[in-house]
């Protein structure tokens, strides 16, 4: 290994299309890569520095954590197309990105059930919570679903935690144009979760609704399967309905939402809700990206189908 040399990767963001919240109470939920991608280079170096400037790996705690073996000073380039703190994966897509870099550059060729390993375990380290969705998602690119029935999708790998287990399963995804808009408020997932765990501690009804989720997915999973967009935009439209029964979309979600129904197949909140994106699925994203415009969102045009982590030259 030359220290002088870059070992650059990249990996793409993602969105859950169906089945935030409910998955936190084993049921299944189905991840799309997009065509936003984050970029790292990294080389050995006299000091750690990122885009130039020495690192505080307390403000850093993704990048301290996976280079926690390293002997030597490293260098860190970053350029990213994915918006920070709006549930797309930014973090995610890092970890993939710098997992793959680092065993690179120390001659590992890592799998990527070993590269997801890795990423979901920055993911741990700097944010306490969460599964291994999103870095199943950045790592393996296209669509991963997590606890869909063994008779759906192919098997990729199981992780666990504790008591707690994921299956991970690929999901084919036809090529299909969705349009997100961000609200530009961040949310924080913890308390989202929380808010829907006392709802359905205390009603029957939240739980029937989070069942009503689960067969929304599924019911996903099989239009996606066919290429069904039509079918597929009538399920997101429900599951945002549910979502928004259980309290966690907002006005400025619903106003994008609503905004871009009439030029959609369908739309919802994408992520924990609260702010942050929703997403449409739609064959004219110019009218979509227009009436997110007129209600204060920011509008990026997206291509699902897109690769994994990947090194490039």
């Amino acid at each position: 290994m030359n220290g002088s040399d870059w070992y650059r990767a990249s990996a793409p963001g993602k969105f859950v299309i169906l089945g935030e919240h409910a998955v936190v109470y084993g049921k299944p939920a189905i991840v799309l890569a997009v065509d936003l991608r984050m970029e790292i280079a990294v080389r050995g170096s006299r000091y750690n520095t990122i885009n130039g400037e020495r690192i505080d790996f307390r403000r850093q705690p993704h990048l301290r954590y996976l280079t926690r073996n390293a002997t030597g000073g490293l260098e860190f380039q970053t350029s990213s197309q994915i918006p920070v703190g709006s549930g797309l994966g930014s973090s995610a897509a890092l970890s993939a990105a710098l997992a793959l870099a680092l065993g690179e550059m120390e001659g590992r060729r890592m799998t990527e059930h070993e590269l997801v390993e890795e990423a979901y375990e920055a993911e741990l380290y700097a944010q306490g919570i969460g599964s291994p969705m999103d870095a199943s998602a950045c790592v393996h690119g296209g669509g991963v679903a997590v606890n869909l029935p063994e008779s759906e999708g192919r098997h990729l790998w199981t992780v666990t935690r504790g008591d707690r287990t994921w299956s991970v399963s690929d999901v084919d995804v036809p090529d299909m144009t969705f349009v997100i808009g961000n609200t530009g408020i961040k949310a924080p997932t913890g308390p989202l979760v929380s808010k829907v765990k006392r709802f359905r501690d205390r009603s029957s009804f939240a739980m029937d609704i989070i069942d009503d989720i689960e067969q929304t997915t599924l019911q996903g999973s099989q239009a996606i399967a066919r290429g069904d967009v039509e079918e597929l935009g009538r399920l997101m439209t429900n599951d945002h309905k549910l979502l928004s029964i259980l309290g966690v979309s907002s006005r400025e979600l619903n106003k994008l939402v609503n905004a871009s129904m009439p030029y959609s197949y369908g739309a919802k909140l994408t992520g924990a809700g609260g702010g942050g994106c929703m997403v449409a699925l739609t064959d004219r994203p110019e009218k979509v990206c227009e009436a997110i415009r007129s209600r204060g969102g920011t509008p990026y045009v997206v291509k699902t189908g897109v690769p994994g982590a990947m090194m490039h030259p």
